[in-house]
């Protein structure tokens, strides 16, 4: 059983997107706050009435996020 959820954000042209890797769940914000907050609410709904097991995820998993940065531009010598 999966004790994390994965999650990758990113920054979208202009708002922060929060994916899940493991549910189907996708959110957007402004702020990463805002993000965070959006995320929690999300997963919550989509687990809602859910039997975790079936999903197979542990009783009450931890959220883990990646924040992908945009590509390093390397400066010339």
């Amino acid at each position: 059983m999966k004790k994390i959820i994965q999650v990758r954000i990113f920054k979208g042209e202009k708002q922060y997107v929060a994916e899940c890797l493991d549910l189907p769940v996708v959110t957007q914000a402004k702020t990463l706050d805002e993000l965070t907050e959006n995320l929690r609410e999300a997963i919550s709904l989509h687990l809602r009435g859910e039997d975790l097991a079936e999903l197979d995820l542990a009783e009450d998993p931890s959220v883990l996020a990646s924040f992908e940065l945009e590509p390093l531009v390397h400066a010339k010598a």
